[in-house]
């Protein structure tokens, strides 16, 4: 798995996410990009190609990752204002005990946030209505800090039955 990102400076967000993409299956592959096709619920996949992308945009970067196997990213700065409001729809019981024990009630938000995007972009389910089915924890360590911003990756699980 390879995660990069840049940031958009003049670029906006997709052709800054393409430029990042591009470059980083050339590096991989050795060839260029193929095409990107989009499945019935609209997640992107190379044509021809075994290798799975995600790419997620913030105010200020793009990420991108590239996987063997079916990927999602999602980012968001760590700076960033968030609703607090919004945990109790997105959050299932498990999260919002751990959001309740939380001292920075923001972060967790955040967290849970960015898991939550990175399922079901990996996932390909996309979303729709308020994601409260999902049971992440805080200290998930497929979280992590890049460039100022809460990172988020989940691969499809190569083990599972």
């Amino acid at each position: 798995m390879q995660i990069r990102s840049m940031e958009l400076g003049e670029l906006d967000r997709h052709d800054a996410g393409m430029q990042l993409l591009t470059r980083m299956y050339r590096e991989e592959t050795g060839a260029p990009m193929p095409d990107i096709l989009r499945t019935e619920r609209g997640k992107p996949y190379f044509q021809d190609s075994a290798v799975h992308f995600s790419i997620s945009h913030t105010k200020k970067r793009v990420f991108c990752v590239l996987s063997d196997t079916p990927v999602g990213i999602d980012a968001e700065e760590t700076d960033r204002d968030i609703d607090l409001r919004l945990a109790r729809k997105i959050l299932s019981e498990a999260e919002w005990e751990q959001y309740e024990k939380a001292q920075d009630k923001r972060t967790a938000l955040l967290q849970f946030w960015v898991l939550k995007e990175a399922f079901v972009k990996c996932t390909g389910e996309g979303l729709r209505g308020y994601p409260n089915h999902t049971a992440f924890s805080l200290g998930d360590p497929r979280l992590q800090v890049l460039d100022g911003c809460f990172v988020a990756v989940i691969e499809e699980d190569k083990n599972a039955v």
